[in-house]
């Protein structure tokens, strides 16, 4: 699992790091009953605080995608399958947006800010 940060960003380093497993997640490099990389080896790996790695698998527990266990890690859950689901919709969406010369992050306030139906 490959997962960059860049501590220059405005955005927190865990959001960073759930934003990745999401990515991943889509992409389909990540399934459900996969288990994560321990948070001490990402944090080691990525030179920071192993909390700030717990931090970002706690979101992730928060939303579904992952179950957390004490001694057994993180695991990704089947509520984790429809993100995968969408992966053929959201090219079509990011494709579309190059093509008119949305930036990805006018995309992702426009996403973020998009009426949910219900």
């Amino acid at each position: 699992m490959l997962i960059r940060i860049d501590p220059r960003r405005d955005e927190p380093v865990f959001v960073q790091i759930a934003t990745a497993v999401r990515a991943q997640i889509v992409a389909g490099d990540i399934a459900p009953g996969d288990r994560l990389p321990a948070a001490k080896e990402i944090a080691v790996s990525l030179q920071i605080n192993v909390h700030t790695v717990l931090h970002a698998y706690q979101v992730l527990r928060d939303e579904g995608l992952l179950e957390l266990r004490r001694g057994k890690g993180a695991t990704v859950t089947g509520a984790a399958a429809p993100l995968s689901a969408l992966r053929g919709d959201i090219r079509t969406l990011v494709d579309a947006a190059a093509r008119l010369g949305v930036s990805r992050e006018a995309l992702a306030s426009l996403v973020r800010d998009a009426p949910v139906p219900g």
